[in-house]
């Protein structure tokens, strides 16, 4: 049988990969695994150095799996077709295949891929990998997309019932010469970077090891306790699955799968566990959500969805972004939202609403402004969901949160974060102060405030804008363009 090239970009993995089984069982298991940097997605619009280097620690577990059958990561550097056709030409390979990303650059470059090896008389397939339904296995009855997100879970769940979801077993790979030469993964230096922040454990056993511990319904905090925990920004009620969804670490098919198998036990799950079950299937169908707005409505990465909010008169203040951008507005649960984003590349989801919330109602930032650094930062930066989730708070996107509800954070704070867990992990200078100032410490008394080891103004901000003056700007603003003012 004649070998096959698969081309990894989001999914380094050997179980469940769509493209790698097809592969392997149209060459016999004589597959050349080959990956690419694309210079374009390293310096590109979205590059990220602490995302580049949660890559090149997974590309460096991947090719530990590939060397223990045998085999090892064909690494290359430059533009992709270029690379493809001479890795073709050195191996003899019969072709290629890789699993489908739906962003307009890669549309474009994967089309462009396809189209040259089919003019050389070579095989040329992608799969659905990345997903669990694409972009036109999810429509309306008149066959259009959906912009609206609850009618689209209902019909991708009546899906999901019809068709179940089996994650493909890891495929038998052989070493098979020759071997086309490959680059040595690089260090961050290599490529002229730097990223001194602590990374996850990376690969594939490490995210399935981390999807065992987070549905083992024996846990406190797991799957079970989801639907309760899931909005406390203190607790360890979410998965952390996301950074390894985002490179393919982990398949999204085992993920689903391993919330079914939950689920199939249901005689046995209490009524918490069956919704958060629910819940968190729910999650996986909004990422699937986001992929097919994106794709069907590609100017989302440039604009509002709802093209009228493209004319909100925003602010602006770069001094305002700054704070924000820092951890330093003077209201906790956004800074200890905005400190962990800095420090660990990640954000609980609530702390994402809320700061995004702040900065787009509060001070009249452009949610554009936020979501560029959150690419910029997230180890899960995802150009659909992060798109999707800065346009529903900012009101302009599908889902919109309407413009009119604006999150209050200090309450917000309170609500979820009640004894302070959260906002004294990462804004230590509060550690201190009493439960009930801590999200509003420049109404602490003076005399509290040196007993708790804090000046207000000097070792902690005072509150950068007011928040009861800024909502009604906010709703002046909004409403402006909606006609009702």
């Amino acid at each position: 049988m004649p070998r096959i090239i698969h081309w990894f970009r989001r999914d380094l993995r050997l179980g469940d990969n769509a493209a790698l089984t097809a592969a392997a069982r149209a060459s016999g298991g004589a597959v050349l695994p080959v990956f690419i940097l694309d210079e374009a997605i390293l310096f590109g619009r979205f590059a990220s150095p602490g995302r580049t280097a949660w890559l090149l620690a997974n590309l460096r577990a991947l090719d530990e799996a590939l060397r223990a059958r045998g085999l090892g990561l064909i690494l290359r550097r430059g533009d992709p077709l270029r690379e493809l056709l001479a890795l073709v030409r050195e191996s003899g390979a019969a072709g290629v295949y890789w699993n489908r990303d739906y962003t307009p650059y890669a549309i474009r470059r994967d089309s462009a891929v396809k189209e040259a090896l089919r003019a050389n008389g070579l095989a040329a397939h992608s799969f659905k990998d990345a997903v669990i339904f694409e972009m036109d296995e999810v429509l309306t009855d008149a066959g259009t997309p959906y912009s609206v997100y609850t009618p689209y879970a209902r019909r991708w769940r009546q899906r999901l019932a019809a068709e179940g979801c089996f994650p493909y077993p890891p495929p038998h790979l052989i070493p098979s010469q020759p071997w086309p030469a490959g680059l040595p993964i690089p260090g961050m230096a290599d490529l002229g970077l730097h990223y001194d922040q602590p990374l996850p454990p990376a690969g594939e056993a490490a995210a399935r090891e981390r999807l065992a511990t987070f549905v083992d319904p024996q846990r406190q905090s797991g799957i079970a306790a989801y639907a309760e925990q899931r909005e406390y920004p203190g607790s360890e009620g979410t998965s952390r699955l996301s950074p390894y969804l985002r490179l393919g670490a982990l398949g999204i098919r085992s993920a689903l799968r391993a919330a079914l198998d939950c689920e199939a036990a249901s005689a046995t799950l209490t009524p918490l566990a069956r919704d958060s079950l629910d819940r968190w299937i729910g999650e996986l169908a909004w990422r699937d959500f986001y992929v097919q707005v994106l794709y069907h409505f590609p100017h989302v990465l440039r604009g509002a969805f709802k093209r009228e909010y493209d004319a909100l008169a925003w602010e602006n203040d770069p001094a305002l972004l700054a704070a924000w951008q820092e951890g330093r507005t003077g209201y906790p649960i956004v800074d200890a939202a905005m400190r962990q984003l800095r420090q660990e590349g990640w954000m609980h989801n609530r702390a994402r609403m809320i700061v995004a919330s702040f900065l787009t109602k509060d001070l009249l930032v452009d949610w554009r402004q936020g979501e560029r650094h959150f690419m910029r930062l997230l180890l899960d930066g995802d150009p659909a969901a992060n798109n999707g989730g800065w346009q529903w708070a900012a009101g302009t996107g599908t889902d919109a949160q309407p413009y009119f509800r604006i999150f209050n954070p200090v309450s917000q704070g309170q609500k979820f974060d009640p004894a302070g867990v959260y906002v004294r992990r990462y804004v230590p200078e509060l550690a201190a102060v009493p439960a009930q100032f801590l999200h509003t410490p420049h109404l602490l008394p003076q005399a509290a405030q040196i007993r708790a080891g804090v000046l207000i103004g000097r070792d902690y901000p005072l509150p950068v804008v007011d928040h009861r003056a800024r909502r009604a700007r906010a709703l002046d603003v909004y409403g402006k363009v909606k006609g009702q003012r």
